[in-house]
Order: structure tokens, then sequence, then C-alpha cells
């Protein structure tokens, strides 16, 4: 059986867990309370799934999720994640990472302040512009009609053809956006975020716990993409 690292347990990383048990994926998945905190979540994920630490989680798979604020990045196992895949789904929230000055200056996307931060691994931004609750909710099998797309961004191209493997496995098509001095184009503001997928874009804000979603397919994701302007992160607050 293939199997995924997980190191996060908040929405984001327990929705990856759920779409990865079900798509058959063995996961090992970790958070920064231990193991023991997360017996009810294996429970529910059931006999495809174990709790672990990070640097379990990390030497588990050539494959692992990272799904923990920014800043934490660095308190991440280093030397376990050497040489994986990473996937990062992570975003730039001051109110929450402080002012991070490279990122206001626009010297750095968020990818590549993630790929510093984690030297050594291959990082690949993927499932940073959708909503938890919007990743079960639209997921489908390969070839279904109604099937959504993700924006992948990485400097290294094998490791962007895995982490797209991984998410179609998971549900989604992707689209490349490039290296990850592009990944501003799916970043918080830029049209390719989460209103993308949104059934009311107008008035997700305050009815984002109860949004069904709304399929995003591929040709929709590119044009959304082409056409994105960088967004101004210094004056985000959120």
């Amino acid at each position: 059986m293939a199997r995924l690292g997980i190191i996060g347990s908040g929405a984001i990383g327990s929705a990856v867990a759920r779409l990865a048990v079900a798509a058959d994926l063995e996961v090992l998945i970790a958070n920064s309370r231990g193991p023991e905190s997360l017996a009810d979540l294996v429970a529910e994920l059931g006999a495809g799934a174990r709790a672990g630490t990070s640097s379990e989680a990390a030497a588990f798979a050539d494959q692992v999720v990272v799904a923990v604020p920014l800043t934490r990045l660095r308190d991440l196992p280093l030397e376990a994640l050497a040489g994986k895949v990473v996937v990062d789904t992570g975003n730039y929230y001051p109110h929450r990472d402080g002012r991070i000055a490279e990122l206001d200056a626009l010297e750095l996307t968020t990818g590549e302040y993630a790929q510093q931060l984690l030297a050594g691994a291959h990082v690949v931004k993927a499932f940073n512009n959708i909503l938890a609750r919007h990743i079960p909710l639209l997921a489908r099998p390969a070839g279904a009609h109604d099937r959504s797309a993700l924006p992948i961004a990485g400097d290294d191209d094998g490791a962007k053809a895995a982490a797209a493997r991984l998410v179609d496995r998971l549900g989604f098509d992707t689209v490349d956006a490039g290296g990850m001095s592009e990944g501003w184009r799916f970043e918080p503001e830029a049209a390719a975020y989460t209103q993308a997928y949104a059934a009311e874009p107008s008035s997700l804000a305050e009815n984002y716990l109860t949004d069904p979603g709304k399929p995003l397919p591929v040709d929709a994701l590119r044009a959304l993409l082409a056409g994105a302007r960088r967004p101004d992160v210094a004056a985000r607050a959120f």
C-alpha cells in the first residue's frame, strides 16, 4: 500500500487525511501536541491511519503533506524531510504569523519562503487556495464531468509531477502554475483563491461554513491564473 505522511491535524490536514484513507493510502499523521491527541481522529479515519510524531511522519513516506502555520515550518524535522516531496498547504496570514519583511516587500512568494525554510526538501505548493470544507465536497474520481482542479507550483519538475499524481489520487485535477516565483497567483486575495470554489463567492466570508462549493474545471482555473494580478501583501491584515 502506498504511504503518505501528514504533519498538521487542523482543518486542511484532517481533510487531506480523510481523502487519502479513502484513496487506499496508508497515512501517518502528526501534530505538535503529540500522538495521543490524535486518538479520536485516527479512530474516525480507520485502519488505514495511525498517529505518530512529526519525525515519524516525515520518515514514513516519500511524500509528506505539511499543514502547519508558515512560521512553524522551521520547527519541522528538516533532516527527515531532506530529499522528500513536501506538499505545503500554508499561506501567509500576518495576524497569525507576524509581519515577514521579505513577503511584504514582494521579494519572495510564500512558496519561495517555505522552500528556504525547508531547504533540502522538494517543496510544492498545493491545497493552499481552497477551503478545508470544500476539499471533501469537491473531490471527484478521475474523469468525472464535474471534477475540480487545484493549482500547484514548485521549482522541481519531478516533485511537481509526484505531487500532481497525489492530488489526482485524492480527487482533483491539477494546473501547473509554474515555479515558486509564480505561487502568488493562487495566494490570498488572488482570483484563484478560495472564492473560486464557492457557490456564493459574494457572501463566502459570511457563509464559508455552509457554502456547498462549486466545481472549478481546469480551463477555468488556468484562465484565473493567467489573468492574476499580484496582491499587495504588505496591506494584508487577516
